[in-house]
């Protein structure tokens, strides 16, 4: 019954309450029923700002694939045709020559220039040998082959690595090198990591673990299943400015959580999702004390997806290497969330390993039978290569990793930045994301002040703040009294064809909701700014009549 009133556009307050418990990408679903038929009946389009799918593409490396899509058919068909539509697999020697040779015939063709910058980029930075990489770059593209090695293709591992070095480390990296894990989309990387730090006895069921807040739901929901019921503090990003208006940062009082030694791990997402703002210098130093001094052995998961929309962002596996499991995914900047692109990154030198190393021997010898088909010594197996296992379920791990083609494109992307010296590509993007931001704040006339640790993939807009500001804490007394929370995205859902989710649904400010900024154009913003303030104010326009009654 419920279902077919707010099908019908009638949404109870009862209702209301019962939808805050499910995950807000779970109440998208009704959000966007309603929309629909608000269209419908207005006779306008529906606009979706909920899900963060970014409406670009990065064209320039997806034209690098597809030619050398073209060089990997020939390289088969160079071996044998049949004209059944049967061929060969490319052959390794003398394909670093006929590579070079089909840039020169194709040198006009899109993607070429990259194709050949990226080829000498990695003879010049890392010796390739000329024939080991077209070799892997062709069967990479036609994805003719078993990924080996498992965890990462040889040469994806080395561009990739030094991608991570310029985007993820601000071009100053830690000293020493990662080992990368190349994963279907950031997804798989957090299912692997939950999964392997268990599986090794690294997280216990029961555990204690830190999470930073808001944050994107799965790490909320993860936590609560009954394999692990973590025991879970919240460092909440609660800091305010004097004239109440959010930072999105954390105040001392929060990072001080982190000062329990029972605390084993902490998770973040950075820039955070969905505020959007990264860590600012003091909550880095404060970690880094906490390292030092409390809690040498913490391990910090650091989801770091939206890095590249902050200027000169630098990620916790640059500060604190040893400590730090970073899971960056390629699908927001590159618009690429189809291609399911990600890695996890682990310094070869860190305290996960060191901590399996250290643990009982009973326990080492449950272990040894888990992992033993892999190998006859797998006590020095690293965590890292261990999740590559568990990701199969350690009995499948011979066809283990991240298809050929998916890790080819992901090469490509990572070679784009890498060869991209003048930033053209990301100025270009940090200037959409801002003018669609401006756009939408703008048109609400509440203030966004200036922030260089702003990613802006996301606004989260508290509607409290503002009303207060603008209309008093009497005005808020009875908007929290006459009103559930969600209220506000299910009327601009019904009244407006608008599609935005719950911040509460992400442990935000109750009353906040989260805009993406990523999948609609800068004109959408417009409207979406000014509807959010049209239903403040009409919130307001019925308090004010109350007070006349």
């Amino acid at each position: 019954m419920e279902k077919k009133k707010v099908r019908d556009g009638d949404i109870t307050k009862d209702f209301e309450k019962k939808m805050e418990t499910i995950s807000p990408f779970e109440l998208k679903n009704e959000l966007i029923d309603l929309a629909n038929i608000s269209g419908k009946k207005l006779s306008t389009m529906m606009l979706n700002a909920g899900r963060g799918n970014p409406n670009w593409i990065a064209t320039t490396p997806r034209e690098a694939f597809f030619l050398l899509g073209k060089f990997g058919l020939e390289e088969c068909r160079r071996v044998f045709s049949l004209k059944e539509g049967i061929a060969g697999i490319p052959e390794l020697s003398g394909i670093g020559k006929r590579f070079k040779e089909f840039l020169k015939e194709n040198a006009k063709e899109p993607g070429a220039k990259l194709l050949k910058g990226a080829f000498q980029y990695m003879i010049d930075t890392h010796q390739a040998n000329p024939d080991a990489l077209a070799h892997e770059w062709a069967e990479g593209v036609i994805g003719d082959q078993y990924p080996v090695p498992d965890r990462i293709l040889h040469f994806t591992e080395q561009i990739v690595q030094d991608y991570l070095a310029q985007e993820m480390c601000d071009k100053r990296p830690p000293r020493g090198s990662f080992d990368l894990f190349a994963t279907e989309g950031g997804t798989a990387a957090m299912c692997y990591v939950f999964d392997s730090l268990q599986e090794n006895y690294l997280l216990n069921r029961g555990d204690s673990i830190a999470l930073m807040v808001p944050a994107f739901t799965p790490y909320i929901e993860i936590p609560e299943l009954k394999r692990y019921r973590f025991n879970v503090t919240e460092i909440r990003a609660s800091q305010m400015t004097t004239d109440g208006k959010h930072t999105w940062q954390y105040p001392d009082e929060e990072l001080d959580k982190l000062r329990n030694p029972q605390i084993k791990a902490l998770f973040l997402i950075n820039p955070s999702n969905p505020p959007s703002y990264a860590l600012n210098k003091h909550a880095i130093s404060f970690i880094k004390d906490v390292v030092k001094k409390d809690n040498p052995n913490l391990m910090i998961i650091t989801d770091d997806v939206y890095g590249t929309f902050v200027p000169n962002f630098r990620s916790l596996m640059a500060d604190l290497p040893h400590n730090t499991i970073c899971v960056y995914s390629f699908s927001k900047y590159f618009g690429a969330t189809g291609w399911r692109d990600a890695v996890i990154a682990l310094h070869t030198d860190n305290i996960y390993d060191k901590m399996i190393a250290a643990l009982p021997q009973n326990i080492k010898e449950s272990l040894a039978r888990r992992y033993g088909t892999i190998g006859l010594d797998t006590g020095k197996m690293k965590l890292i290569d261990r999740m590559v296992a568990d990701s199969r379920m350690v009995a499948l791990n011979h066809t283990a990793g991240l298809s050929l083609p998916q890790q080819t494109q992901m090469s490509l992307f990572a070679a784009f930045a890498l060869l991209d010296k003048k930033d053209a590509y990301k100025n270009r993007m940090h200037q959409l994301i801002q003018s669609r931001l401006k756009a939408l704040w703008n048109h609400t006339g509440f203030e966004l002040d200036e922030d260089p640790l702003r990613a802006g993939y996301y606004a989260e807009i508290d509607m409290l703040v503002w009303g207060k500001k603008i209309y008093g804490q009497e005005f808020i007394d009875y908007l929290t009294q006459e009103y559930a929370p969600l209220d506000v995205v299910f009327r601009l859902a019904n009244e407006t064809s608008l599609v935005l989710l719950n911040g509460s649904g992400f442990d935000g400010p109750e009353w906040s909701i989260r805009v993406s900024l990523a999948n609609l154009n800068k004109e959408d913003y417009v409207k979406i700014g000014k509807s959010i303030r049209s239903l403040l104010d009409d919130y307001a326009g019925k308090w004010q009549k109350s007070l006349s009654k």
